[in-house]
């Protein structure tokens, strides 16, 4: 029988996802498959820690098509994945999306993970006034780009696993969206949410998830999955925070309206999209099951347990 090791090549292989991916195959015991890590800089701190897993590394550019074609050839599969914050372009993200299925199609991948989303215009058509429409044809931008793309992978016929990820819980550490003091001290969780629940997972266990896909191979193309690892109303998030805190951390639910009028770069889309998961709550938390996701990744982390894990990066200001 062959040991030769199918090679996954991962787009974003230092970012979030990609690089979860990439750890998650270095440490799986059954050593199937080997990471091929596709980056712009092969030389970065981030880029020279994935070589120390055993990585291959690879130098290819989502808005240079030929180097994505070279850098898919010879694997077995890929994991293509966006940044639509590095540039704020929907557009740009869904030829690069473009760009993507065209190589895997040329590379002839046998399986592909597509990272989307939910085009919410099926939900929030533009002439809806519910939600404002941004760019003159976008309800989420960063949403409904990924969701378009999606036919780029299924009309030229790449083998292909649609895979919905959840909110990061590492942003509530890395874009400030954590407990903060209100004007009386008090730590206050603000979210534009009401009642619902917000599907979360942690980076890595999108990759650990995603390498549950690939173990499974050819039964899960042409599936539509979500991963998540809790779906938590505002009131039990900041119950999480309350524990890690030592104080009590009480949740604020603003309007959405008020959080796209809030001074940050892309806070529009944001508003929009946590209108969308509130609105359609049921819709987008039906597809992201809990226990598929704990199927793929047994050792699928709660957010209490996330929080645990990550409690000293927390940095509670104290009280006036």
């Amino acid at each position: 029988m062959s040991t030769t090791k199918r090679v996954i090549a991962v787009v974003g292989a230092t970012g979030a996802q990609g690089g979860g991916l990439v750890r998650a195959i270095a440490a799986h015991p059954s050593g199937a498959f080997r990471a091929r890590a596709i980056t712009r800089k092969v030389d970065s701190p981030a880029a020279q820690e994935l070589r120390a897993l055993g990585a291959e590394v690879v130098a290819a550019d989502l808005d240079d098509e030929m180097s994505l074609r070279r850098a898919f050839q010879g694997a077995y599969g890929a994991y293509c994945v966006t940044f639509f914050w590095n540039h704020f372009s929907p557009e740009k993200e869904t030829e690069q999306a473009r760009a993507m299925a065209r190589s895997a199609r040329a590379a002839g991948l046998e399986h592909v993970i597509w990272s989307t989303i939910e085009d919410t215009r099926k939900w929030v058509p533009l002439s809806d006034p519910r939600m404002p429409t941004l760019h003159g044809k976008y309800k989420v931008p960063h949403m409904d780009a990924k969701g378009e793309a999606d036919a780029a992978f299924t009309d030229i016929g790449v083998p292909t696993t649609f895979f919905h990820t959840s909110f990061y819980w590492e942003n509530f550490l890395q874009l400030g969206m954590g407990p903060q003091r209100d004007v009386q001290g008090r730590l206050t969780l603000t979210l534009p949410m009401g009642m619902a629940k917000l599907p979360g997972i942690a980076t890595e266990d999108i990759g650990r998830s995603a390498y549950g896909v690939f173990e499974r191979g050819p039964a899960m193309i042409g599936q539509r999955l979500g991963v998540a690892s809790d779906h938590l109303t505002g009131s039990e998030l900041a119950a999480a925070f309350s524990a890690i805190a030592g104080e009590d951390v009480r949740y604020h639910a603003i309007e959405p309206d008020v959080y796209r009028s809030l001074d940050f770069p892309g806070a529009d889309d944001l508003g929009n999209m946590f209108q969308f998961k509130r609105d359609f709550e049921a819709d987008y938390c039906g597809l992201r099951d809990i226990a598929r996701t704990r199927a793929l990744n047994p050792n699928l982390r709660s957010f209490a347990a996330w929080l645990a894990d990550n409690q000293s990066r927390f940095v509670f200001s104290p009280r006036a």
